[in-house]
């Protein structure tokens, strides 16, 4: 069993700051890649930055420039850095894992999301 726990969520003001976390933790052999999802009012959830064992992260083109991703390899976590938020930037932030099992099942695994909302 894998868990994934999400912490950072909150109210803030556009133009501030915010910083996400994301912990992975249970029967984890390897991780493939971690990332974070959004889910924004009336809007499909989307892909916002994604972070591979090795080369660069993807960022989607709404986020790119203002949000960073760093993933601990070691510690099985992740965390995105949200700067200069806006409006939009409103959202349930999930985040997610591919990864290998300890019994050698490959899957994505997801958090509860974290509730990021900006005021205007």
């Amino acid at each position: 069993q894998v868990q994934l726990v999400e912490s950072g969520g909150g109210l803030v003001e556009a133009g501030e700051r915010r910083l996400l976390s994301c912990a992975a933790s249970g029967s984890i052999y390897n991780i493939a890649s971690m990332g974070w999802f959004r889910q924004s009012p009336g809007k499909e959830r989307e892909l916002v930055a994604r972070a591979w064992s090795a080369g660069d992260p993807y960022y989607a083109d709404s986020v790119r420039g203002r949000f960073t991703i760093s993933r601990d390899i070691a510690n099985n976590t992740v965390s995105l850095q949200l700067d200069k938020l806006k409006f939009e930037d409103t959202g349930v932030y999930y985040c997610y894992a591919d990864l290998w099992t300890k019994e050698f099942e490959f899957g994505t695994h997801w958090g509860r999301g974290t509730q990021v909302t900006v005021s205007s």
